[in-house]
């Protein structure tokens, strides 16, 4: 990987085009989180990628709606269509400053990379991710390194 690659910029929006935004990435690996909030809310599981709050250029943030769905994390929506723009961790720690953006969003997804999968002992039995090489962590390994995912 170049520094160009780390430093690439990404455009996407939302469905109806109501939500538009410019990342700047700071790496091209992604996750999959399978736990039940994460599901209930794509309908799946969440494919993300982290990005820092400030490497986000939003245009449309009128229409962003936003709701605390847990004691730690936030979920963001567009209001006209509906579609998921952003999970981020709200209490101070090392993982709060970052919004996780599905990669759907983006208009060019291509040269990702899968790296890890959340909470795969709550994935149904129904899908499978093909491919090798990933870090895959149960509910356990996550609140083990994640004491705030206890109180879920």
């Amino acid at each position: 990987m170049t520094n160009d690659d780390i430093n690439l910029e990404r455009t996407g929006g939302c469905l109806c085009g109501a939500v538009r935004f410019k990342a700047k990435l700071t790496g091209m690996n992604f996750g999959v989180c399978h736990c039940v909030m994460c599901r209930k809310w794509t309908g799946s599981a969440l494919l993300g990628i982290t990005v820092p709050v400030g490497n986000v250029e939003w245009q449309g943030a009128e229409h962003i709606a936003k709701r605390q769905t847990s004691g730690w994390g936030e979920r963001a929506w567009c209001r006209e269509c509906g579609s998921h723009l952003w999970f981020s961790v709200t209490v101070e720690g090392p993982y709060s400053g970052n919004l996780e953006l599905p990669i759907g969003l983006f208009d060019d997804a291509n040269g990702l990379t899968m790296t890890n999968e959340i909470y795969i002992d709550h994935k149904p039995d129904s899908y499978a991710f093909a491919g090798e090489g990933r870090q895959v962590l149960t509910r356990a390994d996550c609140v083990a390194r994640f004491a705030l995912l206890a109180s879920e």
